[in-house]
């Protein structure tokens, strides 16, 4: 066993936020147990994660304050694998540090455990109908939700529990976001499929200076890097980088990214109010040529938006079929900033369609364009020309946002 103890003050936050504390993996080593201990009554956070030999291996951040790694199974958060012979660390992040300090342990053992029994998956769910929306020809529009957490985080859900939820709200794509790990993402094509679902992958690179989505299968985003790494490591692997929730009290975005990411979560279950025009104020600052994108940024019952609270309308190829397809065909949507935003699956939306306009469900509401003109909606589905190049809002009769999209 490899024991870490001690007592981390102010002036090692201010040094290091994520400290790593190494050890040793001997051959043959069947299991690593890490066991954190630390008094967290006078409001002390500590993170935790590990690093291995040949690269990250996960990360429970304050969810969990123990987990193993085995070649076969982990705890989730943690990727398993070979346990390569050689120098790991334990990765702590300290988050909240008392005035006074905080003492301490760390324990590392080899000691071979039984794996835990495999959780019970629900059946598959009915699906509501897809609510039908007008749309360009060769496309559909499909509901999604683009922020979502699991047990392989700090959610409640497993990922067949959470994709069955997402179904049974009748959305087609969901992406699955735990913080600063990819573990999740092994058994999302094979859950998506079973339950009938597009299961986006995705990691949400998480500090305590802001957040932001990676979307796409590229493999782990190391948010001890500086934000402008995130944006060309997930270029360059391929994928797409959203800075999330960027107006969320202590979650707000504050990383210096001087070229803009391409997309970001201008609607995020946090906008309790949508007459305040916080976010939308600063979509228009960030830029206005930023997609938008909303999500629920679920955890569990009772302390989160349910599932596609918003929704984010995606148009995608109309002969996509099948989860697998459908993953691929919204993030190439995404990437085309083919999106609109409402506050849930039945709730009035403004369309992108054909160059122009279309407000479905909205009799009496006004559309705001880029250069500040309003016009009124007027039927159940009402065509309007695009106005000024950018986003557009669609306002309630109360001022209350209602719908946002990417414009046409």
């Amino acid at each position: 066993m490899t024991v870490h103890s001690g007592r981390w003050v102010r002036e090692d936050r201010a040094a290091n936020v994520w400290p790593g504390l190494p050890f040793e993996v001997p051959a043959g080593a069947l299991a690593i147990t890490v066991e954190l201990e630390f008094d967290d009554s006078r409001g002390a956070v500590i993170d935790l994660g590990c690093e291995g030999a040949e690269g990250w291996r996960g990360w429970s951040g304050g969810a969990r304050r123990r987990f193993t790694i085995t070649r076969d199974w982990a705890t989730p958060g943690y990727v398993p694998g070979e346990l390569e012979t050689g120098l790991w660390h334990v990765v702590l992040g300290l988050h909240r540090v008392p005035v006074d300090g905080v003492d301490y342990r760390v324990s590392i053992s080899f000691d071979p455990v039984s794996r835990p029994a495999p959780l019970a998956s629900p059946q598959v769910p009915s699906r509501p109908p897809v609510r039908p929306l007008p749309a360009a020809e060769g496309l559909r529009w499909v509901p999604a939700d683009f922020h979502s957490h699991t047990l392989h985080s700090d959610g409640a859900l497993t990922v067949p529990e959470l994709a069955a939820l997402a179904v049974s709200r009748g959305l087609s794509a969901l992406a699955v976001t735990d913080h600063n790990t990819v573990s999740h993402h092994a058994e999302l094509a094979e859950v998506g499929r079973r339950y009938g679902i597009a299961l986006v992958p995705g990691q949400e690179v998480t500090t305590e200076s802001g957040h932001a989505n990676a979307f796409g299968d590229i493999g782990w985003i190391d948010f001890r890097r500086p934000a402008t790494e995130w944006l060309s490591t997930v270029e360059d692997r391929g994928g797409l980088l959203s800075v999330n929730h960027p107006l969320a009290a202590d979650c707000s975005w504050r990383h210096p990214l001087p070229r803009r990411a391409p997309l970001a979560e201008i609607w995020h279950s946090s906008w309790l109010d949508p007459r305040w025009g916080g976010p939308l104020a600063w979509w228009q600052a960030w830029s206005r040529e930023v997609t938008p994108i909303g999500g629920s940024d679920w955890h569990r019952s009772g302390s989160d938006a349910i599932p596609g609270t918003p929704t984010t309308w995606v148009a995608v190829d109309a002969a996509a079929s099948g989860p697998d397809e459908l993953v691929s065909a919204v993030l190439d949507g995404l990437r085309l900033g083919r999106t609109a935003i409402s506050a849930g699956l039945d709730a009035p939306v403004l369309l992108p369609v054909d160059g122009s306009l279309v407000a479905v469900d909205a009799d009496g509401a006004l559309v705001l364009d880029a250069d500040g003109a309003r016009r009124p909606v007027r039927g159940s589905v009402c065509t309007l020309s695009p106005g000024a190049a950018g986003g557009l809002v669609l306002f309630g009769h109360d001022s209350a946002v209602l719908s946002i999209c990417a414009g046409p």
